[in-house]
Formats: C-alpha cells, structure tokens, sequence
C-alpha cells in the first residue's frame, strides 16, 4: 500500500514498495526498537554518507532480518565467543563489530577490517529486511546533530525520503544500540570485546572502559 502525500514530503511505503525504491538507489526512513534510521542497499551505501555530510571514516551498520541473512557476509567463519553473544543480544539493541574483508566491508566500512553488525529488535524493521536483504544503516541525522528520535522529527530532517509503512511505527526506546568490537584475529589468537559504546543493552560482565 502507498499512501500519496504532497511533494515536500517522503511516500509512505510498504516493505515490498520500498524495496523497489531502496533497489533504484534511494536512501529511506525505516524504525528500529532504539532509534529511527536511515537505510540503504550496500551497494548504494555511499548516497547515506553525502545524504548526512558524514565522514568518510565513519562506517555505517549492516542490519539483517535474522541471523542467518548475516553469517555469510564477514568473509571468515564466525567463532564461537561472537554466536554467543549474537544468540544472547539478538534481535536486539546490540551492535558487533567483528574482524571482516571482502565487498561487503569496502561498501559499509571502506578500507577497513571490520564490520558492524546488528539484528534489530522492532517487526516492520525486519519484515522489510526478510524482503530487501541485508541493509546499510545509520542514525537517522545530518552529521554532527543530534539523532532524531521519532518519525516526526526524521522526517523533519530528510522531508523527501520514502518512509517504511504504515505508521505511526512502533514505540522505540530512544537510545542507541551497544556496540561492542571484537579484538583479536577471527581465528587462532585469543580476543576479547571492548565497549566502544554503552548502550540500550550490556551484555552481564561487560563493562565501558573508563
């Protein structure tokens, strides 16, 4: 279902009509349980860092509908250490950033070694990412302001996007995921998570640097 609105503002779209605008290259508004976010196909990611004004060395998220849509895209077999915490967190307000190479790195996190990862916890999220596949995303506010909070407020900020439908979204819970990063090789040396934020969630004996 589509819902015509007048020119200043984004089309309202259900998950199979906004695949087909996020397939042509759009950039669009879609819920999560923490915070609304801008999204886009990983091989249109880079139209989210002009959109934002972001720098280039920020990464941006890769979200997924389940876990299965995500153990592929790293390049390297998942240890047991990252299943458990993806099992525990999962769908959820937890992020990993875990060691990765290959296409999907050089789209979401360009000359890097690592990629975000993250299933979220909100039903129309991921029954548009069932449809579309694996997603780049990214809070949803030009760089350097605060992250909108509502669908009001990303609206507000990014007028013309096309919006997931139907609204209003489901209630988020207004703070950012976890994100915890893994350090230490995929395999053989030993490793350990680092809190690069605290978050909605902390996994038990998990605590931010001081």
């Amino acid at each position: 279902m589509t819902t015509e609105l007048s020119p200043s503002r984004g089309d309202v779209l259900d998950a199979a009509g906004l695949t087909r605008r996020l397939e042509h290259g759009s950039v669009a508004l879609m819920p999560t349980d923490t915070l609304p976010a801008l999204v886009a196909r990983p091989d249109h990611a880079a139209r989210i860092w002009t959109l934002k004004a972001r720098p280039a060395d920020k990464p941006l998220i890769l979200m997924g509908a389940d876990l299965e849509q995500l153990l592929g895209v790293l390049g390297t077999p998942w240890r047991q250490e990252w299943m458990e915490l993806a099992e525990l967190g999962w769908p959820g307000a937890l992020t990993l950033v875990l060691p990765a190479g290959g296409p999907w790195v050089e789209r979401l996190n360009p000359g890097g070694v690592d990629l975000g990862l993250r299933i979220p916890a909100c039903r129309p999220a991921r029954a548009l990412l069932r449809v579309s596949g694996p997603l780049a995303t990214t809070s949803a506010n030009p760089s350097g302001l605060p992250a909108a909070t509502t669908v009001e407020e990303a609206r507000q900020m990014f007028p013309t996007l096309p919006v997931l439908g139907p609204l209003p979204w489901p209630p988020a819970g207004g703070q950012a995921s976890t994100v915890l990063a893994w350090r230490g090789s995929a395999a053989g040396e030993q490793g350990g998570w680092q809190v690069l934020r605290a978050g909605a969630f902390l996994p038990p004996g998990l605590h931010p640097d001081p």
